[in-house]
Parts: structure tokens; C-alpha cells; sequence
């Protein structure tokens, strides 16, 4: 798949539409003037943070959900919260009074999972250092979804009310694939005119107007189990086995597909040969015509040894977002605010899903990559730029002041 580049954005028609914009679109409102502090909004996010809230750890997602909605609550919003579902966390809803309410607005779509383990934060700790914000979820997406707040927040606290009524919905499964929440997501973005997504940053800055698809699947190998220490040669090892369809699945990856296994799980006791070994299974793929073809090489997995077998079942599938002409106008009207508030933000077509993908391919206006700079999500170096903090939280807020209906 193409990545897109900003170069297909006629400069000329940017600079002279920004000069309008400057003048009229913000109607009156200097963002650049909101009192965005990156230091300080560093030590707000620390507490968000510092509450872990890893995806199969309910309670610790509810613990983080609560203090969501006691900060939603504090700049005035009407919170409601809604219960989990399939043994997950709970999801918070929140709603700012408005003249127009009910009509088509702006949701705020973001996620309060993580992928790091309870008890991370002992030998992970929060840290600021050069420049930088370290901590487990700190980037993906705890600092966007901080930040997204304190924009509602900035412009509330000067008596600005948005053209379009605004919703915040922060979910709680997004890192396994949303099983529990797709529906809630797109019952809701259904309800709104555009969707923004402070999921982070690209590596360069920039924002994400598409999304690859990204399918799940669980794989079972199963063999005959024997005693290994007495009987070796009557058992059929299903680890055995599985170690040869990870090898097959992974290479698999091409240019527009990769092919990864996350997980494995087989075995009790290392005297008995194992009878069951299952996967989970990870695919990203650039098109819907390469998703098919992934998912018909997977399910059509053989087995390598004799007197084994393999299932594959396919579990949840994010959609291919293609950027429709509606997220192409939203993300044109960004990249204005953005030149005329000092910032460069280059789009493409992104790997790694988010709740994007499905709001984006039922083709409601959608902008992703809104979050903080940073790097190394998903790793024991998981950081943000903390002056980033600032400069996206005032291109949000410049986002929520300006979008009328008429992008």
C-alpha cells in the first residue's frame, strides 16, 4: 500500500487558506494564547500513569476508568459509565453541556488499556529525563488521552463553546482487538459528524488518515501425550508441532502482510509429552484483498508432524480504513490549523490498528494520530516529547473550536 505523503496538499491553496482561517476560522479564539503548559500537564498525566490498567486486569482498568470520570467530571461533563462485558473493564462515557445537544458532533475516541503487566511500574517507573516522559502506557495512549482533556478543559475554562457538542468515550479492550466494545464504538461514532483519535504521534509528527487491517486468530495443535522419561517415543508432542506452524506462520510476512504469534501456551509437566499447545496469532494487512488471502492461509494451516493436528478459528478482525473524502477534508483542515499554529503534520496510512479503523471504514470523518509525540510503545522504553504534550493539546483544542459540520 502507497503511504501518502503531505506533499499531495497544494502549499500554495494552505498558506492562502490559512491567512483566511487565521482571520476568521477560529472566530476570535487565539489558541496559541490558551495557557497549554507541557510541565505541568506532565505531572497530571504521572497520576494516570502511575494507575496501571493492563487489558485482562478488570478491577485495575476500573480503578483507571474511575479516575477518568473524576476528571470528566471536574470540567463539567455528564459521565456516565458502562459496565463491562466478556470479563472486561468497564467504559466511560462523558458529555459536555451544550446549546445544541443531540445534534451530530465530535467524539474523542480514545482507550485506557495497556499492554504492560500489573507490578510494571515497580521496575518501570514513571521518569522524566531529557526532555522526555517515561512509564508504562504513557504513550500508548494514556498522554493523548490526557491531553485531549486538557483542551476540553482549556476552552471551557475561557467560556469557549465548541460549534458542535463534543463526547469523550474511553474504552477499555482496545489493545486485544476490542472484542467487547466494537459494537459500543460504533454505535456511538454513528451518532457524530467526526471522530478524533489521540492514539500517538507519528514517528515524524504526523496524524493517520488510514489504517491497515489487523486480524486474530487462535491456533491449536494437538498431539499424544506419553510418559517422557519412560515412554518418549509412543507421545506426539503438540509443542513440537506448534513450533513448526509459528515457524510457517511467521514466515509468511511479506511487504503488505506481516505474520506474528504473540502468545503460546502448552504443557504442565516436563515429564509428560504434551497433548494440546495453543497461539494467538497476529495479522496486519494493507488491503481487504491481502486480509482475505491472510485469512485463507491461515485457516488453511497443515500439520508438519504425523498423528497431529492443527485448528485455527479466526477471533476478532479490525477493518481496513481507507480515508474517505470526508476524513480527507478533516485531515486538510487539520494540517491548516496545524501550519497556522507552528506545526507540520505529514499523514499516512499506519500499521497497528486502533478503534480508528472502525469508525474510519464506516466512513464517518476520521483523524487518528492526534496524541503525543514519542517512541517505543509496548516497550520497557515507552516514552513521550513532553513539550508535546502542549503543542497537540493546542492543535486539539484548535480542532474542537473550528469544526462546525461544514468540513
Amino acid at each position: 500500500m502507497k503511504i501518502s505523503t503531505y506533499d499531495s496538499v497544494d502549499l500554495n491553496t494552505l498558506q492562502s487558506d490559512t491567512q483566511t482561517m487565521q482571520s476568521n476560522d477560529f472566530d476570535g479564539l487565539d489558541v496559541t494564547r490558551l495557557a497549554f503548559d507541557s510541565g505541568r500537564m506532565a505531572a497530571g498525566l504521572r497520576t494516570w500513569v502511575e494507575t496501571e490498567s493492563p487489558t485482562y486486569e478488570r478491577d485495575a482498568v476500573n480503578r483507571m476508568m474511575n479516575l477518568a470520570a473524576h476528571d470528566l467530571a471536574l470540567l463539567g461533563a455528564v459521565v456516565q459509565r458502562i459496565p463491562g462485558t466478556r470479563g472486561f473493564g468497564d467504559c466511560v462515557k462523558a458529555s459536555f453541556p451544550h446549546s445544541q445537544a443531540g445534534r451530530p458532533g465530535i467524539l474523542v475516541l480514545g482507550h485506557m488499556d495497556t499492554v504492560h503487566p500489573l507490578g510494571t511500574i515497580e521496575h518501570f517507573a514513571w521518569r522524566e529525563q531529557d526532555g522526555r516522559c517515561y512509564g508504562p502506557g504513557v504513550l500508548d495512549m494514556k498522554a493523548g488521552n490526557y491531553l485531549a482533556l486538557e483542551a476540553i478543559g482549556q476552552l471551557t475554562r475561557i467560556g469557549h463553546q465548541t460549534p458542535l457538542p463534543v463526547t469523550v468515550l474511553f474504552t477499555s479492550d482496545e489493545e486485544v482487538g476490542s472484542p467487547s466494545t466494537r459494537a459500543l464504538i460504533e454505535a456511538e461514532a454513528a451518532r457524530h459528524r467526526y471522530v478524533l483519535v489521540p492514539e500517538p504521534a507519528r514517528r515524524n509528527g504526523g496524524v493517520v488518515t488510514g489504517r491497515y487491517a489487523i486480524a486474530r486468530f487462535d491456533i491449536e495443535t494437538r498431539g499424544r501425550p506419553s510418559h517422557a522419561g519412560l515412554r518418549l517415543g509412543e507421545g506426539v508432542s503438540a509443542i513440537r508441532e506448534m513450533a513448526h506452524q509459528i515457524i510457517a506462520v511467521e514466515a509468511m510476512t511479506d511487504a503488505e502482510a506481516g505474520y506474528s504469534v504473540g502468545v503460546v501456551e502448552g504443557g504442565r509437566w516436563s515429564n509428560c509429552v504434551s497433548t494440546t499447545c495453543r497461539a494467538k496469532a497476529l495479522v496486519s494487512a494493507t488491503t481487504d484483498e491481502k486480509l482475505a488471502e491472510a485469512i485463507g492461509r491461515m485457516e488453511r494451516l497443515e500439520p508438519v508432524g504425523q498423528d497431529v493436528q492443527v485448528l485455527v478459528s479466526r477471533d476478532v478482525v479490525r477493518p481496513v480504513w481507507a480515508a474517505s473524502p470526508a476524513s480527507w477534508a478533516l485531515y486538510e483542515h487539520a494540517a491548516r490549523l496545524a501550519q497556522a499554529i507552528g506545526l507540520d503534520i505529514p499523514h499516512q496510512d499506519s500499521g497497528g490498528g486502533s478503534d480508528g479503523n472502525f469508525t474510519g471504514a464506516m466512513g464517518i470523518a476520521t483523524l487518528d494520530g492526534l496524541g503525543a509525540r514519542g517512541d517505543g510503545p509496548h516497550t520497557l522504553e515507552e516514552h513521550i516529547v513532553t513539550e508535546s504534550l502542549a503543542e497537540r493539546a493546542r492543535l486539539v483544542a484548535a480542532l474542537l473550536a473550528t469544526l462546525d459540520g461544514s468540513v
